[in-house]
C-alpha cells in the first residue's frame, strides 16, 4: 500500500512537473504579453518578469517595445518639376498598445514598411527637387504625419522619418554643377568689381594727397623702385617724371608761328582774311586761243600769282604769201 502511495505522489509530482514547464513563461524587460485564451484576447496584457498559461488553452505572444530601425528601399520617382529621382530613407517606430499590434494587424513590420514606401512616392511626386536636396526637415515631419495617422490605429506610432540619400541623373548633376559655377563666378565678379570701387576711391584720396605735396610723388616713385629692386629678377626700372610728359604734350600742340620784320604790325588772323582783295573781273571775253589761268590754292599756303600770257606774234599779209 505505502509502495502504491510513494508511485502515485512521484508519478503527480512529475506531472506537477511537466505542468509547470509547460506554463511558465519569462518576458524580458522591453516586451510584453498578450495573452490569447481559446482564440480570445486576454483583458490584461502581462508585463514583464515570470508569469503563467494555461498549457494548451492559451497562447502568449510576446511583443518587442523597442523602438525599430526600418530601412525604407529605394523609390523612384518623378518631382513637380519633372526631374527623376531616387529616395531612400529610415522609420523609427515602436509599439505603444502590445494588444492592438497582435490584434488590428496581420504584420505591424510589413505594414509599417509598405506604408512608408507609398508615403515616400508620394512625398516625392508633391515635391520639387530644390525641396528635397535643401529643405529635408519639412519633407521629414510631412512624411511622419502621413505615416502616423495610420500606424496609430495600429498601436504603432512613428517616432521620427529621414530621408537618406537623393539620387539625380548625370545629366541633372552636370547641369547643377555649371549652375553652382556661374553663381560662384558672378558672386567672384561683384566682389572683385566692389574692390575695384574701394580701391578707386582710396587712390582717389591719396591721388588729391599728393598733388597738395609734389615731393609726395616723387617719394612714392621711390618707394616703387625700392620694391621692384627687392624681388631677384632682371626687370629695369627707370623714373620717369610726369611734368615732363605733359611739358611735351604741350609743346606738341602748340603750332610755331614765323618772326615778322622788325617795324611791320603783325595784323590778326580775322584782319588779314577781311582785307584781302578779291581778284576783279576779266573785262573782255577770253578766246578759244587763250590758256586757261592756273587754278587757285588749295587753302593750305598762299595763291600762286597767275602766268604771263603768251606774246603772239602778227600774221603776214596776203600779198607777202603770193
Amino acid at each position: 500500500m505505502v509502495q502504491e502511495l510513494v508511485t502515485a505522489g512521484v508519478a503527480v509530482g512529475c506531472a506537477g512537473v511537466v505542468y509547470f514547464m509547460a506554463a511558465a513563461r519569462v518576458i524580458k524587460q522591453y516586451e510584453r504579453g498578450v495573452v490569447l485564451r481559446l482564440g480570445r484576447l486576454a483583458s490584461a496584457v502581462r508585463e514583464p518578469g515570470f508569469t503563467m498559461i494555461i498549457p494548451g488553452i492559451d497562447r502568449l505572444r510576446k511583443v518587442n517595445m523597442q523602438i525599430v530601425t526600418l530601412p525604407v528601399p529605394a523609390q523612384e520617382g518623378i518631382t513637380r518639376d519633372n526631374v527623376t529621382v531616387r529616395v531612400d530613407a529610415v522609420v523609427y517606430f515602436k509599439v505603444v498598445d502590445a494588444a492592438d499590434a497582435i490584434v488590428r494587424v496581420e504584420d505591424y513590420r510589413f505594414a509599417v514598411s509598405q506604408m512608408a514606401q507609398t508615403s515616400l512616392r508620394s512625398i516625392i511626386g508633391k515635391s520639387e527637387l530644390d525641396d528635397l536636396l535643401s529643405n529635408r526637415e519639412k519633407l521629414n515631419q510631412g512624411l511622419e504625419l502621413m505615416m502616423d495617422s495610420p500606424a496609430i490605429g495600429w498601436g504603432v506610432t512613428v517616432d521620427r522619418v529621414e530621408i537618406k540619400d537623393v539620387s539625380l541623373p548625370e545629366t541633372m548633376k552636370r547641369s547643377m554643377a555649371r549652375q553652382a559655377e556661374a553663381t560662384r563666378d558672378r558672386r567672384a565678379r561683384v566682389i572683385n568689381a566692389d574692390a575695384e570701387l574701394q580701391a578707386s576711391k582710396k587712390l582717389a584720396e591719396a591721388a588729391a594727397a599728393m598733388s597738395d605735396q609734389p615731393a609726395a610723388l616723387q617719394l612714392r616713385l621711390l618707394q616703387t623702385v625700392v620694391a621692384v629692386a627687392a624681388e631677384k629678377n632682371s626687370t629695369l626700372v627707370l623714373p620717369f617724371p610726369v611734368e615732363l610728359l605733359r611739358f611735351l604734350e604741350r609743346s606738341g600742340t602748340q603750332t610755331p608761328v614765323p618772326p615778322a620784320p622788325a617795324g611791320t604790325e603783325v595784323p590778326p588772323a580775322g584782319a588779314a582774311a577781311a582785307q584781302t582783295p578779291q581778284q576783279p573781273a576779266p573785262e573782255h571775253p577770253r578766246s578759244a586761243d587763250e590758256p586757261l589761268p592756273p587754278p587757285p590754292g588749295d587753302g593750305t599756303g598762299p595763291a600762286s600769282e597767275p602766268a604771263p600770257a603768251p606774246v603772239l606774234e602778227p600774221l603776214p599779209e596776203a600779198e607777202e604769201l603770193t
